[in-house]
């Protein structure tokens, strides 16, 4: 690595797919930042990703796994074998555009209360398009259901440079994440719990409860595939989507507010079963069904991530909800038609 300006980590957690592995490490090879270490954290791939990388790129770091541990665990286990004092966690169906990392340097190295943040992300094949995974920055309503800004359920907005403030967020998209390491460790790093979708969301959430701020920087730009390792409309998808969702509402708020908008989100959970049953979505169904049978079975799971989240909080619920949407985006989206982050953010204020 070179002197004097920050070492980044480029943590890939990686399973299977060499032509997308190889078009992202190609392109990360074009960055123009001259501090960095690449690190592709195999999951047990099968398809001789290993030997593959070995062979043509044998100046990136290769952990190799017994396992497939999915995002969370591949990020977590690429953290610990990392030298960089920044971590980028990145997904291997991305490309970058050459200066896309000086951006976010200096956006995090210029306020010590940014944790994390992440570039605008846009789509891999219509590169005018927000991404469905991040958009220029994520957000949440109260009820934890995501949203980004260029990307509502599943309208994307075109890019035309509405979005290209700097400014907080929520959460940072795992697509692209760059944290300070050394709080990514006191945090307690990914909840390996979640394996894939939203552990991002809930490391942000706790990283906010001890009093940091998380940012977009959207002069920084990453185009991404999205949904090649697992399609948009799978059963695991919707499952993984709706459980970890629940996990983070029953884990990270205090008692009095997990009743109040848990009950709210249980109603709003048998909405979207009969939505998707009048669809005949039958991966929905089962999906939803299948996500609140496991958080049923699990409430020792539960009560433990809520008493990891309680060692860390130091600022009450009210104090982070403010980042929050103050309702139901379900409800502006299907009921009033909102259709744009614009729009929404207008009818918050």
């Amino acid at each position: 690595m070179a002197e004097g300006i920050p070492a980044v980590s480029i943590i890939i957690p990686h399973w299977n797919g060499i032509e997308t592995l190889s078009e992202c490490l190609d392109s990360l090879k074009l960055s123009t930042y001259q501090n960095i270490e690449i690190i592709v954290s195999d999951n047990a791939s099968t398809d001789g990703s290993q030997d593959w990388l070995k062979e043509k790129h044998p100046d990136v770091l290769l952990l190799e796994h017994d396992d497939n541990y999915g995002y969370a665990g591949g990020c977590n286990r690429g953290a610990q074998a990392a030298s960089g004092s920044f971590l980028l966690f990145l997904n291997n169906d991305t490309i970058q555009e050459p200066g896309w990392l000086e951006p976010l340097v200096e956006r995090i190295e210029s306020d010590s209360s940014i944790a994390a943040l992440q570039p605008k992300i846009l789509n891999y094949y219509e590169r005018d398009l927000f991404d469905y995974a991040g958009g220029s920055g994520g957000h949440m309503d109260i009820f934890c259901f995501p949203f980004a800004r260029g990307r509502l359920f599943l309208d994307q907005e075109k890019d035309i440079g509405q979005y290209n403030s700097a400014e907080s967020c929520f959460w940072a998209s795992g697509t692209a994440i760059m944290v300070r390491r050394e709080l990514f460790e006191i945090v307690g790093s990914f909840d390996e719990i979640f394996f894939s979708h939203m552990e991002e969301v809930d490391l942000c959430w706790r990283m906010q409860a001890m009093g940091y701020k998380i940012w977009v920087e959207p002069q920084s730009i990453v185009f991404h595939k999205n949904a090649v390792s697992m399609p948009m409309y799978s059963h695991w998808k919707y499952y993984l989507n709706h459980r970890n969702s629940l996990l983070m509402l029953l884990s990270n708020y205090s008692i009095p507010v997990t009743f109040y908008v848990g009950l709210i989100r249980l109603m709003l959970e048998f909405v979207a079963l009969g939505y998707a049953a009048v669809k005949l979505d039958i991966n929905h169904i089962t999906g939803i069904l299948r996500a609140l049978g496991w958080i049923l079975i699990h409430p020792h799971t539960i009560l433990s991530k809520r008493q990891h989240f309680k060692q860390h909080k130091q600022l009450q619920d009210k104090k982070i909800m403010k980042n929050m949407l103050q309702g139901s985006i379900a409800l502006a989206y299907y009921l009033l038609g909102k259709r744009t982050y614009s729009e929404i953010k207008s009818k918050a204020s």
